[in-house]
């Protein structure tokens, strides 16, 4: 099938591949599969032997109930051919090795969806700034990332939804079903109306829009915020917001976080308490750094703090709280054996 398929309606045409099926992965995967598209996966380890075994199955708590569907799998991306889209939903930590493994996935017409968390590798990409083409080094020191895919194949994605994983082949999605797209130019094209369609046929609410980098920066100031202090205290959302004292520290670190948009050119548009507001939406969620953390796994503290104290710097912003909170984060994972 033709990677042009993204461009038009028919759904069962097009051809998805979800690159890390793990709890947001395997959360747009299935639900993309049930709409009708041509979904594979791309995993690894016990959770690939349990798809591979016995499906993967969606718990939502979000929409219908639990769906349990037995797709494609391999941990070969070179198994699967050309892909329409390719969804790459790993943690930041991991993209090194993998990007490049994507080629032969990637077409001339093909769209790569990076759903991460934290400032994406591309961030200066088309961006039209002082910064324009600047590589960020806290994310790619080598150039390795830039070098392993053309960033034009790329869409810029903000996803505002939770989910976790519960067992091999078995995800929850636990809160919220909100997308934005955009092109890291700002412009409005056929391709992103495309995915915007794909995603609303699959039960998301996808909204397009011409400033990326300012939807990137509303969802990275509570991850900087939120994640550390969730990972320090193991509190889930509505238990730090709720606390009025682990509030004050992030109000600090969201003002840091708000000031460096800023001196980039990006107007968040809310202020601490408005932010923390839309934190609230996601009640008991237990978030990734958390998830990392009690899992054993590497913090994406590179993304997700790191690369907002090099954009500091970068702006003459000076961040006291956000280092404070980073350095005893990053503590907390070296004392429990987490290697970075």
């Amino acid at each position: 099938m033709s990677a042009s398929a993204l461009l038009s309606a028919r759904v069962p045409d097009i051809r998805a591949a979800i690159v890390g099926p793990g709890s947001v992965g395997a959360t747009l995967g299935i639900r993309l599969a049930a709409a009708g598209a041509q979904v594979c996966l791309v995993a690894r380890g016990e959770h690939l032997r349990a798809i591979l075994q016995n499906g993967l199955e969606l718990v939502d708590r979000v929409g219908a109930g639990s769906t349990s569907l037995r797709l494609p799998a391999s941990e070969s991306p070179g198994y699967f051919g050309v892909q329409d889209l390719v969804v790459v939903a790993v943690k930041a930590v991991c993209l090194g090795p993998l990007l490049k493994s994507l080629a032969p996935m990637i077409g001339p017409a093909s769209v790569v969806l990076p759903a991460l968390n934290g400032v994406p590798w591309w961030y200066f990409h088309r961006e039209g700034g002082p910064f324009e083409g600047t590589r960020l080094r806290s994310l790619d020191p080598d150039g390795s990332l830039d070098s392993a895919l053309d960033a034009r194949h790329i869409i810029g994605c903000v996803l505002h939804l939770s989910a976790e994983i519960l067992a091999p082949g078995r995800v929850q999605h636990t809160a919220g079903r909100r997308i934005v797209l955009g092109e890291p130019d700002g412009s409005d094209s056929p391709r992103a109306r495309g995915l915007q369609r794909l995603l609303q046929a699959a039960g998301f609410e996808c909204d397009l829009s011409t400033r990326i980098r300012r939807e990137i920066w509303i969802k990275l100031i509570g991850n900087l915020s939120f994640n550390p202090v969730a990972a320090l205290t193991g509190c889930r959302m509505d238990q730090i917001c709720a606390d009025e004292n682990l509030l004050d520290a992030i109000r600090a670190v969201l003002a840091e976080g708000i000031e460096v948009a800023r001196r980039l050119g990006i107007d968040v548009g809310l202020t601490p308490d408005q932010r923390i507001d839309i934190a609230r939406q996601l009640g008991a969620a237990r978030i990734s750094m958390l998830q990392d953390l009690e899992r054993g796994r590497p913090l994406e503290l590179a993304a997700i703090v790191e690369a907002v104290l090099e954009l500091a710097q970068m702006t003459g912003v000076s961040m006291p709280s956000t280092r404070i909170l980073h350095a005893l984060v990053r503590a907390r994972a070296l004392a429990q054996g987490i290697v970075f």
